[in-house]
């Protein structure tokens, strides 16, 4: 992603910041472990159950200029919808083979990937549901930006307050593809830029 000129000499064309989201309830209560499967965890059996996901993008300026070393920092539901975190009392079980958060660095050219399972709806109260969302919490060299990443076709989107009080849900509702080339079979992928303000 890069900017553009509409003619020689003009303004560049600036991309827009990444919408904002609340933090929400669930924030890790301890520092989360720096790698980027959440499938599996460390020293208990089997992985994850649900949908396998891949999530990459890049962390950049709204120039188009790459945030290196940056902090990307995750939290989510499990594929049952619930978060395991104490605060979480959705009946719904909890998955020992999920934990559910982690923090990524980003590299020379921004990029961030890893890999997880694509979280449930989970009720937010008598009659709402929140849609299927991964939370960031992106550090950058001179700000901290806290948001949201949706998947494109959740029917719970339209009734979801936050999401809704976005002026840009263009930039945090994305499409769920299909798998690259060394990929598994049955695991989907999205992609995601995060576009901070001044990086």
């Amino acid at each position: 992603m890069t900017t553009s000129t509409k003619a020689s000499g003009s303004a560049p064309t600036l991309l827009p910041r990444t919408s904002d989201q609340i933090l929400g309830p669930f924030y890790p209560l301890v520092e989360p472990s720096r790698g980027g499967d959440l499938t599996q965890v460390g020293g208990r059996p089997g992985r994850a159950q649900g949908q396998l996901l891949y999530v990459s993008g890049r962390v950049l300026d709204r120039s188009g200029s790459p945030v290196r070393r940056g902090k990307v920092q995750i939290w989510q539901a499990n594929a049952f919808g619930r978060y395991d975190h104490p605060n979480d009392d959705n009946p719904a079980p909890l998955d020992p083979s999920f934990v559910g958060f982690a923090a990524i660095e980003t590299d020379d050219e921004g990029r961030y990937t890893f890999k997880t399972i694509k979280p449930a709806a989970y009720p937010a109260g008598p009659g709402r549901m929140r849609p299927s969302h991964i939370h960031f919490e992106v550090f950058g060299k001179r700000e901290r930006l806290i948001t949201q990443l949706y998947f494109a076709g959740d029917a719970h989107q339209d009734t979801d307050t936050w999401l809704q009080s976005s002026h840009r849900k263009e930039t945090i509702v994305m499409p769920v593809q299909e798998p690259l080339a060394g990929m598994e079979a049955q695991a989907r992928r999205v992609a995601f830029d995060v576009v901070l303000m001044h990086g």
